[in-house]
C-alpha cells in the first residue's frame, strides 16, 4: 500500500497544529520558528564577529595574529587585508575596503544571497544542502580566488595588494 501525502492550502481543513502546505505536505506551525533558529544564529554570530572587528582595529599591531602565509613566504594570500576590509565596511567606508581586499568585499553580497536562500528554504521546511550548489559555481569561485591570489603577488597586480 502506497501512502501519498495530502496537500492542503490555507483555509482547507487541517487542525490547530498545521500551517501552510509545502511540496512535501503540511508543516507544523512550531517547526517554522525552530527551522529558522540555525540560520538566524549564524547571522547573529557573523554580526557579532563583524562588530568585534569593527570595534578592534586590525590596522593596529598586536590585536590580531599576522597572516602565517605572508610571514612564511612574503606573499599575500587571498585573505590578506580581509579583516581591515571588514573593519572599513563596518565603518561605512567601502572605498577603503576595496583597497584592502576587493575579493572579501565581493563575497559580502554573495554570502548575503546564500544566507537568504538558506532562510527561505528553512522557512519552507526544506533542508539547505550544499550539494544543491552547482559544481561549476564552486569551480568558478576557486578559479577566481586562485587568479586573485596570483595577481595580487605579481608586479602589474600590485593594486590588489593590501
Amino acid at each position: 500500500m502506497k501512502v501519498v501525502p495530502v496537500m492542503r492550502t490555507r483555509g482547507q481543513g487541517g487542525g490547530a497544529g498545521e500551517a501552510m502546505a509545502t511540496d512535501g505536505g503540511v508543516v507544523p506551525r512550531g517547526s517554522r520558528a525552530r527551522s529558522l533558529a540555525v540560520p538566524l544564529a549564524a547571522a547573529a554570530a557573523v554580526a557579532l564577529a563583524a562588530a568585534y572587528v569593527g570595534a578592534v582595529d586590525p590596522g593596529e599591531p598586536g590585536h590580531y595574529p599576522p597572516c602565517p602565509f605572508l610571514a612564511l613566504t612574503g606573499l599575500y594570500c587571498p585573505g590578506c587585508g580581509g579583516l581591515r576590509a571588514v573593519h572599513a565596511l563596518v565603518h561605512g567606508d567601502p572605498a577603503s575596503a576595496l583597497g584592502f581586499n576587493p575579493f572579501v568585499v565581493a563575497l559580502v553580497p554573495v554570502a548575503a544571497l546564500v544566507w537568504g536562500r538558506w532562510v527561505l528554504l528553512s522557512w519552507r521546511g526544506r533542508p539547505f544542502a550544499m550539494k544543491s550548489v552547482q559544481a561549476n559555481y564552486v569551480w568558478s569561485f576557486l578559479a577566481l580566488m586562485i587568479l586573485f591570489w596570483i595577481l595580487r603577488n605579481v608586479p602589474f597586480g600590485e593594486f590588489l595588494a593590501p
